[in-house]
């Protein structure tokens, strides 16, 4: 069973209109339809925004539907030219840059307290999609220190916020996880806010356009 952890009901219906949905239920507050897609067993988890949604949603998929591993996708932020909007990437690691023991045990931001390294690889699915860093944080803003702290300090591609999060889930079930992000908009391009309302859907649609090719590997 692949357990599909996705944020908002937008980025989930790309895939739940391609499934041959069996079921569908409420369990903890969280929406589940569990299903099959290209030829996989699967439970979708529509967990909504931020890390602790994130967590839960791939937690209640591990304990409750047996998920054997773990993915992610949807629209995320690009933070320098290495991003192009609308085009999908492949997530190869993911750092919480929110999360700072620096001034206790001086590690670098975004290093777990249970890790010593700050940045948590993941698996790729697929060899044709260009890869990425992903920064995580539950904030969706233009702040300009957040800017230079994921780029010049972590040097992050892409900004979300819940990937590392179920990176983070996935890890402590010791099973696999992917992601794979469609950038609807980019800093230092105008207000984000603004881009990832007008490129959102065309976001999603290159995002349903390789659905197939993520799955196929997985």
């Amino acid at each position: 069973m692949i357990g599909v952890v996705i944020a908002m009901q937008s980025e989930a219906d790309i895939l739940l209109d391609e499934m041959k949905i069996q079921r569908s239920l409420t369990v903890s507050g969280k929406n589940v339809h569990v299903g099959t897609v290209y030829g996989k067993e699967l439970a979708v988890c529509v967990c909504g925004v931020g890390k602790v949604n994130a967590a839960l949603g791939s937690q209640l998929l591990i304990s409750k539907f047996d998920a054997q591993k773990l993915l992610n996708f949807g629209v995320a932020g690009g933070l320098n030219a290495s991003t192009a909007l609308c085009q999908v990437y492949q997530i190869s690691a993911a750092v919480q840059f929110d999360f700072d023991l620096t001034q206790l045990n001086g590690t670098k931001i975004g290093t777990l307290d249970e890790y010593t390294e700050n940045y948590l690889a993941l698996n790729l699915c697929n060899e044709t999609f260009e890869q990425r860093k992903l920064g995580t944080s539950d904030r969706f803003n233009d702040s300009p220190a957040d800017y230079k702290l994921l780029t010049a300090e972590l040097g992050a591609d892409i900004r979300d916020m819940e990937g590392a999060a179920i990176v983070q889930a996935a890890y402590a079930a010791q099973i696999p996880v992917y992601s794979v992000k469609a950038i609807s908009d980019v800093a230092g391009s105008g207000s984000t806010t603004e881009q990832f309302l007008q490129n959102k859907d065309k976001a999603l649609q290159n995002l349903k356009a390789a659905l197939p090719s993520i799955f196929k590997n997985l």
